[in-house]
This record gives structure tokens, C-alpha cells and sequence, in this order.
């Protein structure tokens, strides 16, 4: 007779449903094999689950023991199965009268039978939920990420034996009742906040605009002049995450192995600051069994590089493609996985190898040639890709000792929201090529521009200057035009005036310091 029990795989950020099928026939001695494409930790499960269930005094099944876990051509990695293996494995005396049917188990045991945590409980409770299922059991510790998912009860346990108990109606299982949705209200408690930056304040006005139209930046400026601790707080004027995004990005830290930062979800908007020795395959994502990396840990965040120029050639180069499809694909001999990693990239930048190039007070040490040799790190098809680059000045004893009070984050945030605000209420319904909602200027495409992007006159002939004089590509041309949009929509002006053209040129130092000037 062969019983059925359900559990769960990944497959990217997204969970499927696995039936694990078991049958026994007589054989003179105890042998359990394992199929339906398992790896070998999925086969090293035949000795945990044999140990866990003598530990607890539980009748097994004898003979050779056949178990399936279908859909066959999906490999089944990791330890995720050991729970509903062992309860497959099970006589029919221990599980009498149980109804499986509607119950999804995931798990890995221990020797003893206890539970220990797995990644990816959230994308596998949400996946059951979809299906139909009613019931998921699944580890103590991943049973507050999984609570997130709705239409489902999750059931928190601990060993095998309460699972049996609750079955049989001897001792029922409380469900965890979620209570994220609440705490999504206070992510800005106890965060580093823009009042602390002092000075700086054409570099705070150029986040203002890149967080209202999700725009990536470039911060060009002289060691410690708040480069990091700008960025650092951009996150925290950005609108709080809503309930779709804390799911979406959660399902990625739960993947990924990061549940200790999910409670039970994430609350706050991710900032991944990577070190600049970090390879291409850790910033992508990859491994031998495809993880996400640093940019799809920063999607709905921001992702922050630090010394852009000081990354390998390789990881620079690696966030092309990306900020482009707010996707990546990872494709490996045991198959691909895509995530999402849509992200604001903010990159950090000396303007030359010692860092004092243009300093009010300190001289620069660097040839003509080596200063060319360190911008020229920065790849063009990068720098086409980054909407604003401002420059970050050195800062004088005065500004470090004003007693002028700075603009907090929540003034900036109030702005930026309202500025957020009007940008949707043209945006309604409206989807990208991807299916996702347009949500944000910088996400707009060709089409959106030539209906949202109307320029004034006396714009488009100061535009059509800076397109020849700062010799812009194609694309550099249309990301000027989204942020000449977002610093109308502070204004709520319906159309692109000349003066929101004017900001928008000043914030690509770059291209008007290094390429001409208007």
C-alpha cells in the first residue's frame, strides 16, 4: 500500500509542491531507497529519519522501502524532506485515523527527532497556500516567517512525537497567528537619521530626487566627506515597505538563509553594502545550487558600492544587465533560478587615486595619467546607467559646528512621499513588459516617456543642448528625462519646465565636469 504525504521544494524565491510516496514489500532485511532525483543530502535523510524514529520508539516500516519524491525531474536538494519522510516510513498504527491530505511538513531532524531550522519555509507555506492546503508544520524557528504567508495555519514544532499527538487529538498544536503588518508602521524607529549629516546639502537635495523617482546615484567626493553616511541613510526616507514588498523581499532573506532578520518579515527597506573584494558570483548570486546574491538581497532597497572603482572589473561590470530587467537569471548543471532585484544602486567614488583632487587645502598627489586611469574604472555603459552623479565637497570647520538644525529624515521623507504621491496618480493600472506595476519614474520605458515626459519648449531646446554638449547615448538621454520628471513632481507640474531641466543637468557631474560644460 503506498502512503502519501506533501512537502515543498524551491525553485528560485518560489516554493512547489513535492508528494512523497512510500511502499514496502517483505524482504529479509531493512533497506530504504530513496528516489525522485534527490541530492545526496536528500539521501543522506535514509539514516537521520531511521535514527530519529528508534529514538522515539516509533514502528517503522520493514523490508525494502521504497520512497518517491514526485515530480520526478525536479532535483530535490537539502534537508527539507526528512520530516515527511520519516512519517511516510511509519506503520499504519502510528498515523490510524490521520488525515495528511490537506498538510504540507518540512524539516530537518536531528538524530533524536527534534527539528532544525531550514531556509525557505516563507516561499513554501505561501506556495501550499496557493495549492489548497490548509495546514503547514514546519520548525519552531521558521514558523514566524511562514506565519506571513495568509490563508494557511502554521503549525510551530519542535519533534515528530508532537506532530503524531496533534493528529491523534491528544495534545492539538496551536497555530501562530501573524502580526507582522503592524510593525511595518514603526520601521523607522531608532534609524540613522539626515539630521545628523551636517552640511552637505546639494548631496542630500540629489537623494531627495534619486528616493522620489527610485533614480541611482553616484556620490564623487574626498575621504570623509559623508559619502557612506549619506547613503547609509537613504533607505530611511524612502516610503515604508508595503505588505507585497516585505513578502517579496523576505521570500529572498528566507531563501538565502537569512531568517534571523526576518520578525517575522523584513520591516525596513534593505541596504546591502558589499566590500569591494567581493566577487561577481556574490554579487549576483550563484554557488553550485544558484543562491541570491548582493543585488537581489537589496531588491526593493538600496544596494551601495563603496569605492565603485576599487570593485573587479568582473562584479562592476555584473550590474549592467541587471538595472536594466530588475532580474537576474543564475544558471548552473543543476539548474537555473531567477530572482528579482529591483534596487537603487548608490555608488561611492574618490575623484582620483588619493583623493584630493580639487581640495580646498590638501594637494593632490596624482599624475594626470593615473587620475584618467582611476575614472576610467568606471566603464561608460555603467555611467550611462547611473541617473544623478553629485559631487560631495570637503567639509569646513564651520559646517561641522553650525548651530543651524539640519532637516530631519522625516521632513525629507514627507516630501519625497508626496512627490511619490503624484507620480502614481499618473501611474495607475499601468504595467511594465513584466507584468509588475509601474510604480516609480525611473522604472518607466519608451512608451511611458512620450506620454508622461512632455517637455515645454523652452526644455526641449535646452535639453536638445545638453544632448550634444555632454555627448549623451540614447539611454542617457531618456534617464535625464525621468529625472527632469521626478523634480516636476515635487512642483506637481503636469509638464517638464526649463528649470527642472536645469537641476537635472547639474546633477551628472560627471558628464559636465569631464565632458563640457553648457
Amino acid at each position: 500500500m503506498v502512503h502519501t504525504y506533501y512537502s515543498a521544494a524551491l525553485r528560485g524565491i518560489e516554493g512547489q509542491i513535492v508528494t512523497v510516496e512510500a511502499t514496502a514489500v517483505s524482504a529479509p532485511e531493512y533497506r530504504l531507497e530513496i528516489i525522485g532525483l534527490p541530492d545526496t543530502a536528500v539521501k543522506e535523510a535514509a539514516a537521520r529519519v531511521r535514527s530519529a524514529g528508534r529514538d522515539l520508539n516509533l514502528s517503522m516500516k520493514t523490508g525494502k522501502v521504497t520512497v518517491n519524491l514526485a515530480p520526478a525531474d525536479i532535483r530535490k536538494e537539502g534537508t527539507i524532506y526528512d520530516l515527511p519522510i520519516l512519517l511516510s516510513l511509519l506503520k499504519p498504527e502510528e498515523v490510524r485515523n490521520a488525515d495528511f491530505s490537506s498538510s504540507v511538513f518540512v524539516g530537518e531532524l536531528s538524530l533524536a527527532g527534534t527539528l532544525r531550522p531550514i531556509n525557505g519555509a516563507l516561499p513554501m507555506a505561501l506556495s501550499a497556500a496557493q495549492n489548497g492546503f490548509k495546514h503547514f508544520f514546519c520548525p519552531t524557528e521558521n514558523a514566524a516567517e511562514a506565519s506571513a504567508a495568509p490563508g494557511i495555519n502554521v503549525y510551530p514544532v519542535h519533534d515528530v512525537r508532537e506532530i503524531l499527538l496533534h493528529f491523534r487529538g491528544i495534545l492539538p498544536i496551536e497555530p501562530l497567528q501573524f502580526c507582522g503588518e503592524s510593525i511595518l508602521n514603526a520601521c523607522f524607529d531608532g534609524a540613522p537619521d539626515f539630521s545628523e549629516v551636517k552640511g552637505q546639502e546639494t548631496a542630500k537635495k540629489a537623494l531627495e530626487v534619486a528616493a522620489a523617482g527610485m533614480h541611482n546615484v553616484m556620490l564623487i567626493g574626498p575621504p570623509g566627506s559623508g559619502k557612506s553616511m549619506l547613503a547609509s541613510r537613504l533607505p530611511h526616507i524612502l516610503p515604508p515597505l508595503t505588505y507585497e514588498e516585505a513578502i517579496e523581499s523576505s521570500k529572498i532573506y528566507s531563501v538565502a538563509g537569512l531568517s534571523g532578520e526576518l520578525n517575522p518579515l523584513l520591516t525596513r527597506r534593505p541596504f546591502r553594502s558589499p566590500h569591494h573584494n567581493i566577487s561577481s558570483a556574490a554579487l549576483a548570486g550563484g554557488g553550485s545550487h544558484a543562491q541570491p546574491g548582493e543585488i537581489s538581497l537589496a531588491h526593493n532597497g538600496v544596494l551601495f558600492l563603496d569605492e565603485f572603482p576599487e570593485f573587479a572589473p568582473k562584479a562592476r561590470e555584473t550590474i549592467r544587465q541587471p538595472l536594466e530587467e530588475h532580474r537576474v537569471t543564475i544558471s548552473r548543471v543543476a539548474g537555473s533560478a531567477t530572482f528579482p532585484c529591483s534596487f537603487m544602486l548608490v555608488c561611492a567614488m574618490n575623484p582620483c587615486p588619493c583623493g584630493f583632487y580639487g581640495h580646498p587645502t590638501k594637494a593632490c598627489t596624482c599624475s594626470p595619467k593615473s587620475k584618467s586611469a582611476y575614472l576610467n574604472r568606471v566603464s561608460g555603459p555603467v555611467l550611462d546607467r547611473i541617473d544623478i552623479q553629485v559631487e560631495v565637497g570637503a567639509l569646513e570647520f564651520d559646517d561641522l559646528h553650525s548651530a543651524v538644525a539640519c532637516e530631519t529624515s522625516e521632513q525629507i521623507r514627507a516630501r519625497v512621499a508626496k512627490a511619490r504621491e503624484y507620480a502614481l496618480s499618473r501611474f495607475d493600472g499601468i504595467r511594465l513588459r513584466n507584468g509588475a506595476p509601474l510604480t516609480a519614474n525611473a522604472l518607466m520605458e519608451p512608451q511611458h516617456l512620450e506620454v508622461f515626459c512632455r517637455l515645454e519648449e523652452d526644455a526641449k531646446e535646452l535639453i536638445r543642448r545638453a544632448f550634444d554638449k555632454l555627448n549623451l547615448s540614447a539611454r542617457g538621454y531618456n534617464r535625464l528625462l525621468k529625472v527632469a520628471r521626478t523634480i516636476a513632481d515635487f512642483e506637481e507640474c503636469e509638464a517638464i519646465g526649463k528649470q527642472h531641466v536645469a537641476t537635472a543637468i547639474r546633477m551628472r557631474s560627471l558628464d559636465r565636469k569631464y565632458f563640457g560644460s553648457l
